[in-house]
């Protein structure tokens, strides 16, 4: 009886700390609690492990908590539960969202053999999976999922879900996703998410009138994945459908809503449209700022990046990294360098320390300007080592602006940080060929053969009536290529009357001048412009977006096309957005 009367006491004991824990306001009440349960007398040595939990719970999960603190009890106990487990590595993913700690406690508690993971333990793993993008761990927990016998669990197919997906593995997203039985708006949301993180915009949408046919409506979160895509595809049609779309469901816009319509018009070169989005935002976090001046920057509109920037100080929004990205951009853009330096130090008295991306700005800017030698110069004084696309943009330097003398040295720190990526033997491969050296060219190509380098091809995507068609060099595929070839000879021999000769000192190979000439007609944006002469007619605008840079042939002839079909022209390249309007380029062919 007398044991019966003290377990009961323990319990009603623990129910009191737990409800004191549960009402808790920070880790000062907290430890008054922790050091009332330690000094309670009736206890046994080891204080009760319910209750111990709860506290590591509020430790850990709580945003008044201390990760650390949870850290030290969590040591101490001899035989954690899994309830103890899935508290530390949950809140281990949400103190620190890049670690890798949530995945080293999980193999600990496997290690441990005390406690068998349940389907949140799953769940919380796969979360910081697919926080770090850990593709490897993630199907291994998938392979956990099935010993344990958690595979149908809700948390576990959607966390399986999500992980694939930012992993951008969607053949195993797919087939997770099939073997749903019951799809909920997250499983749905994850899938269109993965879709559109790699650009399928038209798999993302399909998805999306899927999930509609099914019953499921999409909520705020839905919206952005799917608007999302169309960003990246430059699906400016389907864009705009989805905005409207939002207002006729009466979804609410939040700020990350409303960010993403941003980003999303900007990005299909309706700039007047995200301001105008921008503008009736009742609420303006610093990520709209710095979206809509990141925006203005890479449709080359520099004096409206500039001013937006200040009147964000006005205010009284405080810049961040992203923010400063667009203002040097913008002057990058422009060749403005002395407002560059400004940005520059302003970063410094704000107290936001560079990035490698803001080096990587000064230095286009600086190289751009012409100021190839004050570059150089610039990223040898850097705190840290430069990363290879900042050696790439002073591998361009050299190209436009001589510096001769450092190509080799900057091309040889380039291929030792990337020794497999096919940009940079084209670089310096196109730079050789610039100057005719063709046994340089002949070794690249040497080079990419023996390590089985395959080079990144061009690729350019429009939008007619709702679908997005994709376009890859010298492609074949397409079910009008011969009506795009015609159109391609027609385009072909206005321009030459025009009085336009084809810019063959940047083709590659060393072959006669007709050779390079049609090798020059079958970039990808070419087929995409003969493409939207075919299908469109003015004043219909026609949009392309490129994966690569523009070629100085392809802007040329982009420009002459404007003029002799009288057709506007924007074409959203991996660097910014051209608008080509009777001849001439907004970028000033300063790009």
């Amino acid at each position: 009886m007398k044991s019966n009367a003290f377990l009961t006491n323990n319990y009603a004991f623990e129910d009191h700390i737990a409800s004191l824990i549960q009402k808790c306001p920070n880790m000062k009440a907290l430890r008054q609690i922790h050091g009332r349960l330690l000094r309670n007398p009736t206890l046994s040595p080891q204080p009760c492990t319910f209750a111990l939990c709860k506290i590591i719970s509020f430790c850990a999960l709580s945003p008044n908590g201390d990760i650390h603190y949870a850290h030290r009890l969590f040591d101490d106990i001899p035989q954690p539960n899994v309830f103890s487990w899935n508290s530390m590595i949950r809140g281990c993913s949400q103190i620190q969202n890049q670690s890798r700690e949530p995945i080293a406690l999980y193999k600990k508690m496997l290690c441990s053999g005390f406690a068998k993971p349940n389907s949140f333990t799953l769940a919380f793993v796969l979360k910081a999976c697919s926080n770090i993008s850990a593709l490897c761990e993630g199907r291994q927990v998938h392979s956990h999922a099935y010993k344990y016998g958690l595979d149908f669990s809700p948390f576990v197919q959607t966390g399986l879900l999500n992980s694939y997906a930012k992993c951008e593995e969607l053949a195993s997203a797919r087939f997770v996703f099939d073997d749903i039985s019951d799809k909920n708006l997250i499983a749905w949301s994850a899938m269109i998410s993965g879709y559109a993180r790699i650009g399928m915009v038209n798999e993302a949408l399909e998805l999306f009138r899927e999930m509609q046919e099914v019953g499921i409506s999409p909520d705020e979160v839905t919206m952005v994945s799917v608007i999302s895509a169309c960003a990246k595809a430059g699906a400016l049609d389907l864009g705009r459908w989805l905005h409207s779309f939002v207002d006729r469901k009466g979804i609410r816009t939040d700020l990350v809503l409303s960010t993403s319509l941003i980003d999303m018009y900007a990005k299909c070169g309706l700039i007047e449209k995200a301001k105008k989005v921008f503008d009736e935002m009742g609420i303006r976090d610093t990520m709209a700022w710095s979206t809509m001046i990141v925006g203005f920057a890479t449709h080359g509109l520099v004096d409206e990046a500039l001013k937006l920037f200040s009147r964000m100080l006005d205010s009284k929004v405080k810049p961040n990294n992203v923010t400063f990205l667009g203002a040097l951009s913008a002057c990058a853009h422009s060749g403005l360098v002395r407002d560059g330096r400004r940005f520059w130090s302003s970063m410094h008295d704000l107290g936001i320390e560079p990035l490698m991306e803001h080096y990587g700005c000064m230095v286009d800017l600086l190289c751009r300007a012409g100021l190839f030698e004050e570059a150089y110069s610039f990223v040898k004084r850097m705190p840290f080592p430069p990363n290879a696309v900042i050696w790439r943009t002073l591998l361009v330097g050299c190209k436009k602006n001589g510096g001769q003398d450092k190509e080799e040295i900057i091309a040889e720190h380039l291929l030792q940080l990337e020794p497999l990526n096919a940009e940079n033997y084209v670089l310096l491969s196109n730079i050789y060929a610039l100057r005719s050296h063709w046994d340089k060219v002949s070794d690249m190509r040497k080079k990419m053969k023996e390590k089985g380098i395959k080079v990144t091809p061009g690729c350019s995507y429009i939008e007619i009536d709702g679908v997005v068609h994709k376009f890859i060099v010298s492609d074949e595929s397409h079910p009008e290529i011969k009506q795009i070839r015609a159109e391609l000879k027609a385009i072909s021999k206005r321009v030459r009357l025009s009085g336009h000769l084809p810019w063959t000192s940047s083709v590659l190979h060393d072959v006669d001048e007709e050779e390079k000439e049609n090798a020059l007609c079958e970039h990808s944006e070419r087929l995409a412009i003969a493409f939207g002469l075919i299908k469109t007619k003015a004043p219909a605008v026609i949009r392309v977006v490129k994966n690569l840079r523009f070629c100085s042939d392809c802007h040329e002839v982009t420009k002459i096309i404007s003029q002799e079909y009288g057709r506007e022209i924007i074409v959203r390249d991996r660097v910014r957005f051209h608008r080509f309007v009777g001849g001439t380029c907004s970028c000033n062919d300063f790009w």
